[in-house]
């Protein structure tokens, strides 16, 4: 199954819904335009069911096989939310929304899905049911969680789901996969340190916050490089310092510490919660000030069962020569893990050719990646399903 000739046909209309996407950006849940215009489509192109509103913005178009009988239904979703950054690409399409941009490619996986809606939509060459998720919110917003709590996996009848995430660095054609942890969990924290606050001149009538601050900092370094099993992923960054005086010759009666923890381990990430909170309040105790932790949970480790994973390599190698099945994992967090942890199913990366790296505002999503991309998609129905 090479990519298929239809998408080659369809690239142009593909790439110009994808542009389009490109110039009118938005964010998180706010993705009204971008999310009428799936469903618009959809149903253009025949889906038996269109339904909108899932997730609070999340469209879903459900599409049956010319047989149904094996029982069988397969998710294949796609995030729609741009970030906010102010595009550097010079493309003629460019955002056209100040400080809005698709710096991820959630264009591109959006365009590349569509294009296997409307194959599998025309030739239903599958015995079973697909149903293809178009998720608002993946930067940050849980819009997959969201999807999720809906109850989409029941009310849809999906036994197994796959997702797909263009990747810099990897050739245009390519793909990357690997069994178990692919990408991270990724927590947050807040922690307030309390001191007392006073003249500069005089520190020893203060608790100085900033002091102990950077005692703390310091302090939870040591989660990753002595709490940790070293064969363990951990990282631990505190990336916001902030006081409470803008002043030369003013000591803080608080200063603010923000920061992210990443884990690809559920046992490690409730190691480093505890340890974390232990440091930040046991350090600033040792030197007379309070620390108040707030500790949150956010995106879970996203697992590719092991079986699935083998069916989403099988496909990828019957598009390209070029598929790595050992790829090295990621300490960034997908919240398709929400959905991983419903149902069986893998996440894969194709490569997107020699461009900045997403996040950044000089990114671009290659178009010529579309028909890979889109045989993907397909070729997950119609090799797990069928005729």
């Amino acid at each position: 199954m090479p990519v298929k000739n239809r998408f080659a046909e369809m690239l142009p209309e593909i790439t110009e819904w994808r542009r389009d996407f490109h110039m009118h950006p938005e964010l998180l849940f706010d993705v009204h335009r971008t999310a009428a215009k799936v469903a618009d489509l959809c149903r253009s192109f025949g889906c038996d069911e269109v339904v909108e509103g899932i997730g609070r913005t999340g469209v879903v178009a459900v599409i049956k096989g010319r047989e149904t009988g094996s029982g069988r239904v397969i998710g294949l979703r796609a995030d729609m939310d741009a970030l906010p950054i102010k595009e550097q690409t010079g493309v003629a399409y460019a955002s056209k929304v100040p400080g809005k941009m698709h710096a991820c490619g959630h264009d591109g996986h959006t365009a590349m899905l569509l294009g296997a809606a409307r194959y599998l939509a025309e030739t239903r060459n599958f015995d079973g049911v697909a149903v293809c998720i178009f998720q608002p919110a993946e930067e940050g917003g849980g819009g997959g969680r969201e999807m999720v709590a809906e109850g989409m996996m029941e009310r849809f009848g999906i036994q197994e789901v796959y997702g797909m995430h263009n990747m810099p660095g990897i050739p245009v054609g390519s793909f990357a996969i690997r069994e178990g942890a692919m990408m991270a969990a990724a927590d947050q924290f807040d922690i307030l340190i309390t001191g007392k606050g006073g003249h500069a001149a005089k520190p020893h009538d203060c608790v100085d916050p900033v002091v102990v601050a950077s005692h703390m900092i310091l302090a939870l370094q040591t989660i990753a490089s002595r709490t940790v099993d070293p064969l363990k992923q951990v990282v631990v960054s505190v990336c916001v310092v902030e006081t409470d005086s803008p002043a030369h010759n003013v000591i803080p009666h608080t200063v603010k510490l923000k920061g992210t923890v990443r884990t690809m381990d559920h046992g490690v990430q409730d190691l480093v919660e505890k340890r974390l909170c232990e440091i930040a309040e046991g350090t600033a105790l040792a030197l007379g000030a309070r620390a108040d932790v707030d500790y949150r949970r956010g995106y879970p480790v996203t697992v590719n069962a092991v079986e699935n994973t083998g069916y989403a390599a099988e496909v990828a190698k019957a598009i390209s020569p070029s598929v790595d099945t050992d790829t090295p994992p990621l300490m960034g967090a997908e919240d398709f893990s929400y959905m991983l942890n419903e149902r069986p199913g893998a996440y894969i990366f194709v490569g997107n050719g020699d461009t900045a790296m997403v996040h950044h505002p000089a990114y671009n999503f290659d178009d010529n990646v579309i028909p890979f991309g889109s045989s993907w998609y397909a070729g997950m129905v119609e090799t797990r399903m069928p005729v």
